[in-house]
């Protein structure tokens, strides 16, 4: 199984969370392949200083690339609330998952609507992008343990 999680993030100070990142892609290898890919270039820095819509419309084009086969999932704070056996489930959806983190301004509701099977939220508060990683990476371990028989999520 392959999990791969895309974000509209500059690629800068990581010293505070990269370790736990990695520490819970450590621990998701016994069940599954886990990345981290940030995406940031000039062309979103530009758009998110011009407008909103002009923002949205640029995490649109960096992500359109990597929607692909498997089950693509946006994290939308308009998706669905899930609880940890629920998200354990969409991670047995396929073999390849890809969750989607948009950037400062959000998705494009033709994005989230169109080109991805789902969304999910992890709840009303608006957190970092940084933070969303990690709080995604802890879901995503204790799904596979969950899926697993794992004692972890107990």
């Amino acid at each position: 199984m392959k999990i791969t999680i895309y974000a509209i993030d500059k690629k800068g100070k990581k010293e505070l969370y990269e370790p736990l990142i990695k520490h819970y892609q450590k621990l998701a290898r016994p069940f599954a392949q886990v990345e981290v890919v940030d995406i940031f270039s000039k062309e979103i820095q530009k758009a998110q200083e011009q407008s909103i819509t002009l923002a949205q419309k640029s995490y649109t084009k960096a992500f359109t690339p990597f929607i692909k086969s498997g089950y693509n999932i946006a994290l939308d704070p308009q998706g669905l609330e899930v609880d940890s056996i629920k998200f354990a489930k969409l991670l047995q959806k396929e073999a390849h998952i890809a969750f989607f983190i948009g950037g400062a301004y959000g998705f494009e509701r033709e994005f989230v609507e169109k080109k991805c099977d789902l969304s999910v939220s992890l709840g009303k508060i608006t957190y970092s992008h940084k933070l969303v990683k990690l709080l995604l990476l802890e879901q995503i371990y204790r799904g596979l343990s969950i899926s697993n028989n794992h004692p972890y999520h107990k």
